[in-house]
């Protein structure tokens, strides 16, 4: 899991309400330099956009989001998803990760959530919601007392915000769902899309 967060600075997440949306805009987020991308699984057309990113676009990683239960994590796997997120953690979810073989990024915020996760094997979280969460002060606080701990935080970030989130050394990297509008998707503005991915592709972490 590690490895995917760290080849680029924003994954950004992605709700997609149209599966004829997914290739094209796979397309346009690759093209400006961000090739991990989170679809959310919100949707009806959620798994079917995964499928179609996958077999369209090999130069893009896709995996799933809001996973919050076997089933589902069945089905994203099912789907081509090659890795999985959720908003939390539970057994459920971190035994659905070693039966498929699919790394999960499970979510926790606080030192006992985190604390759990590392008993089950998890280093590499999701910080979510970040931002209620208690953004960039909070992730500081938790990096003395876990600093073996990496987290994606997601959730508030944005292009203003998001290098003090990157400049912290337990963040590998962030989750934004700003890079791709309601307006942008519906009308298919895949120009501004790719534009926006490049900007985002260009912040730099502290690494």
């Amino acid at each position: 899991m590690r490895e995917l967060l760290q080849r680029s600075p924003v994954i950004p997440v992605l709700t997609i309400e149209d599966v004829a949306h997914a290739v094209p805009l796979a397309q346009a987020l690759v093209a400006g330099g961000l090739t991990v991308l989170e679809v959310t699984l919100r949707t009806p057309a959620a798994l079917a956009s995964i499928r179609a990113m996958r077999a369209a676009v090999p130069a893009a990683v896709v995996g799933a989001g809001t996973v919050v239960n076997s089933a589902q994590y069945a089905a994203a796997v099912e789907a081509g998803s090659q890795f999985v997120v959720s908003p939390g953690c539970s057994p459920a979810l971190i035994a659905a990760s070693g039966s498929h073989g699919v790394p999960l990024l499970p979510g926790a915020t606080t030192p006992t959530e985190i604390i759990a996760a590392l008993d089950a094997g998890i280093d590499t979280l999701k910080f979510f919601p970040a931002a209620q969460s208690g953004g960039v002060a909070m992730l500081k606080a938790l990096s003395a007392p876990l600093p073996q701990v990496a987290f994606c935080p997601t959730g508030g970030i944005t292009m203003a915000n998001a290098k003090d989130y990157l400049a912290l050394p337990n963040v590998l990297c962030v989750g934004m769902s700003s890079i791709v509008t309601k307006e942008w998707l519906a009308s298919g503005n895949w120009e501004a899309i790719r534009d926006a991915a490049a900007a985002a592709a260009a912040l730099r972490s502290h690494a």
